[in-house]
């Protein structure tokens, strides 16, 4: 069984998911099928990724009982006002087919619509039963202070890069600060870690793959989930493969100490002009 991380209110989300970021049509759905069958129970999806309906495809083809699942997905900015906000994850769930969202998240901050209107709009979603519980994704410091205090419902996960080569200290500590779950994406950098020394040798040591090793790092952070995404079916095994071990202490500063400088790997300026890097 997965381990879990426990959200605001009791509920919990699985530490490892299926993130579907590039993923479209049949391949995205045989993938979701597969991650549950193998054993997933958090599936990641996007109203960007334009991948909602093929996710909901195969969520009903994996067989899996959907109450067994915990469905993400995220408002594109282009929908952050209030009323687009709600108008747009009512056609998500039509897209998914899987009922009432279990995580809705505002994908990046919108530069012509404030967050504290966002934040309000996603707590009026959740009031309305359009999703269990809502959060955000890719905020800085301040604008995730500014959607905490504007939200009257509780924020209870954000979404951010995080992996091994990025200095995320000062961010992670707002959002533990505030009491939010974390969920890594690009948790693997997007397979950068596969060939790191460190990581490989590390993962000798475990009988690892230096992903394995990258993921056991993030999910062994208490607070931590992480979605990596893959388009083969054999990684999807190896990747939920992270629960049978445990890195040292020292193994745990050690691959925190591989921050390199320029290690982002998604920036979107138009949404986000300055990090808090």
């Amino acid at each position: 069984m997965q381990d879990h991380v426990t959200l605001k209110g009791g509920v919990d989300i699985p530490k490892i998911g299926c993130g579907t970021w590039q993923l479209r049509a049949t391949e995205c759905a045989q993938i979701v099928a597969e991650a549950l069958r193998l054993g997933y129970r958090h599936i990641d999806t996007a109203q960007g990724y334009e991948n909602e309906a093929a996710v909901g495809e195969g969520i009903r083809a994996s067989g899996i009982p959907r109450d067994e699942i915990f469905i993400t997905t995220k408002v594109r900015p282009d929908f952050a006002a209030d009323g687009a906000l709600q108008k747009s994850t009512e056609d998500s769930l039509k897209r998914l087919g899987t009922g009432v969202i279990d995580l809705l998240l505002l994908h990046w901050p919108s530069p012509t619509v404030s967050v504290s209107e966002s934040a309000r709009a996603l707590s009026d979603a959740k009031s309305l039963g359009l999703t269990k519980h809502i959060g955000v994704s890719n905020l800085t410091i301040a604008k995730l202070d500014e959607a905490i205090r504007s939200s009257p419902q509780p924020l209870v996960a954000a979404q951010i890069e995080y992996h091994p080569y990025l200095n995320q200290s000062r961010l992670l500590a707002a959002i533990r600060g505030h009491g939010l779950a974390v969920i890594a994406y690009c948790p693997i950098a997007l397979g950068k870690v596969a060939n790191d020394p460190h990581l490989v040798e590390i993962g000798a040591m475990h009988n690892n793959t230096a992903a394995q090793v990258t993921l056991r790092w993030l999910i062994q952070q208490d607070d931590v989930a992480a979605i990596p995404k893959t388009a083969q079916p054999a990684r999807l095994r190896e990747n939920l493969s992270v629960f049978d071990f445990r890195l040292s202490d020292i193994e745990m500063r050690e691959i925190s100490r591989l921050v390199r400088p320029n290690s982002r790997l998604v920036n979107e300026p138009q949404w986000v002009p300055e990090w808090d890097d």
